[in-house]
């Protein structure tokens, strides 16, 4: 096995002239990889944290866990949404242990008692006057996340304070297409957050969530049983890499710095996954919301909206998936495992009935007992197995679709824009040049 040190560029075997693309498979299992990757990837990045729709009033507050770091989410008694360190500044403790609340005047720490209001500052200390008069109790406040942005509701932060500014690191045409996801409707994040476990290494799930080839495969109960028998149809219907429909490119479209979509939204696709369904089981609502679309933003960007960008990357490790209504991130712990978020997010503008329908098509498809979600573990934990031969079977191809290649079904440039800017961040520290073939 090649000796790659500080030194990863031979991890990644990039020949567009001859059409291969090739991982070595080290880089799921080797844990100075995975160092570098918390150094340069996730502690260099915007990372999303949560949705405004989760602590909405003063008070209210989620607590969770972002590139290995206990955070408060928190809006303020003055009003203000905050991201603070969940450590007591005296002896280290989580401040907050309650995943989420509501009406909060202060957090208390329950090992000394330290006492916090909801805009971080230390307002209590038991047996204060223990302490020397250089004892300077407002330097000692939560500390915030050294950044944090606030794009319609949905809140990104990163621990690097000389990030690139928010914008650019996401650039005009990732924003353009979560704006698409967030023009749903009065966006929120249904009650109920989805977390669980995966017995593999966090790009694996990367990979998964946007490759249409196993679909038909590991999810066959799905396309080829279930949809049927309910008078769905089958499918899934195959999506070559660059198919032009009009003038819009419906295959994968990198969106720069790594940020990928299956497809960009356009007026060209009539409906979206879900759409059959909710024309199925919630006829009338559904009718009325997509007149509420229409009505709000025309019938071509309405058409936009609801076709949606089918399954896409923020780079590192946000997917946002518009058929299912998913919000998705997922961080390692270790090589070999990954602790995965996953929300529901839907137009507080959805009657009871229509509600109900996107929550049945969401739970029954990505729930922990629905008919992706399981068979997506399996798939990955088997993987990961199988990357135990990696020092006699190296090297895993990601090479469908290219040299223009859009025969056969769905390719693998969403997969590649990843591993591109991947390794430009391990080996440069910087942005890739380029991520298309």
């Amino acid at each position: 096995m090649p000796d790659f040190g500080e030194n990863t560029a031979g991890l990644i075997i990039d020949d567009k002239e001859s059409g291969i693309f090739r991982v070595h498979r080290s880089a799921f299992v080797d844990d100075d990889i995975l160092k570098l990757e918390r150094e340069r990837i996730f502690d260099k990045a915007w990372l999303f944290a949560g949705h405004v729709s989760e602590f909405p009033k003063p008070g209210d507050f989620i607590t969770r866990t972002v590139a290995g770091r206990p955070i408060i989410l928190v809006t303020s008694d003055d009003g203000e949404i905050r991201a603070l360190m969940n450590t007591c500044r005296h002896r280290g403790n989580l401040v907050c242990r309650e995943h989420k609340g509501s009406g909060a005047e202060v957090f208390r720490c329950f090992y000394h008692g330290w006492i916090y209001n909801t805009r971080g500052e230390l307002k209590g200390i038991p047996g204060e006057e223990a302490y020397s008069e250089a004892f300077d109790r407002e330097s000692l406040g939560l500390e915030p996340a050294p950044r944090m942005h606030n794009f319609r509701g949905l809140i990104f932060i990163s621990f690097d304070p000389d990030i690139e500014e928010f914008e650019s690191y996401m650039g005009e045409a990732a924003l353009g297409v979560i704006a698409n996801t967030m023009d749903k409707g009065d966006m929120e994040f249904v009650e109920g957050h989805f977390k669980y476990s995966m017995r593999a290494n966090w790009k694996l799930l990367v990979e998964n969530s946007m490759d249409g080839y196993h679909a038909a495969f590991t999810h066959e109960r799905f396309f080829a049983q279930w949809m049927p028998s309910v008078g769905l149809g089958g499918g899934p219907q195959p999506m070559d890499e660059s198919v032009q429909v009009g003038n819009a490119r419906i295959g994968a479209v990198p969106l720069g710095n790594g940020h990928v979509t299956g497809s960009l939204p356009t007026a060209a696709r009539l409906g979206g996954v879900a759409t059959p369904y909710l024309e199925k089981y919630a006829p009338e609502e559904f009718a009325a919301y997509r007149k509420f679309l229409v009505d709000g933003h025309g019938p071509e960007k309405a058409r936009m909206i609801e076709g949606g960008a089918g399954n896409y990357l923020i780079f590192p490790n946000l997917i946002i998936i518009d058929g299912w209504f998913v919000f998705r991130t997922f961080y390692p712990t270790s090589t070999d495992y990954m602790e995965i978020n996953g929300w529901a997010a839907m137009p507080k503008e959805d009657t009871p009935a229509l509600r109900k329908a996107r929550l049945e098509w969401y739970l029954g498809f990505q729930g922990p007992g629905g008919f992706a979600t399981p068979d997506d573990v399996e798939g990955l934990e088997g993987c990961q197995m199988g990357f135990a031969t990696h020092k006699e079977v190296e090297w895993s191809d990601i090479s469908r679709g290219m040299n223009g290649n859009v025969k056969g079904g769905p390719g693998e440039l969403q997969m590649r824009v990843f591993w591109r800017e991947w390794n430009a961040r391990l080996t440069t520290g910087q942005h890739a040049e380029t991520t298309d073939d």
